[in-house]
């Protein structure tokens, strides 16, 4: 993570943090599902800087839609370090189906009502 990155994410305003607990800072990516340049399931888009340091394997995200949740956001959110959840979104992209978009939606609600992992 880049130092800029790293120093401002110490600066995060208790509103912030609440916001992001509970997921209410997700509602922008709500508006991009409702006019669909973004799935309910799928990949986070990425910030440009992280695509610098993209390997081959990690391009295959961008062969699906970014959707407003993900399998990593589901199964570790905040707490997984950053190649885990590449990862996690390779095994999304190769694996996805409609049965596993439905059962990441359905457990990715009580996350949001509980905040876990949200930082």
């Amino acid at each position: 993570m880049r130092k800029s990155v790293l120093k401002n994410k110490l600066r995060v305003t208790r509103v912030a943090k609440v916001l992001r607990r509970t997921s209410l800072d997700e509602l922008p990516q709500l508006w991009c599902v409702l006019i669909g340049k973004m799935s309910l399931v799928g990949p986070r888009p990425c910030i440009p800087y992280e695509l610098e340091d993209y390997k081959d394997w990690q391009k295959l995200r961008f062969t699906v839609k970014p959707g407003l949740t993900g399998i990593w956001q589901v199964y570790g959110r905040s707490r997984l370090p950053m190649d885990a959840a590449q990862f996690m979104d390779f095994c999304y992209v190769i694996n996805r189906s409609a049965g596993l978009n439905v059962r990441l939606i359905l457990k990715m609600v009580p996350i949001m009502l509980i905040g876990r992992g949200g930082v």
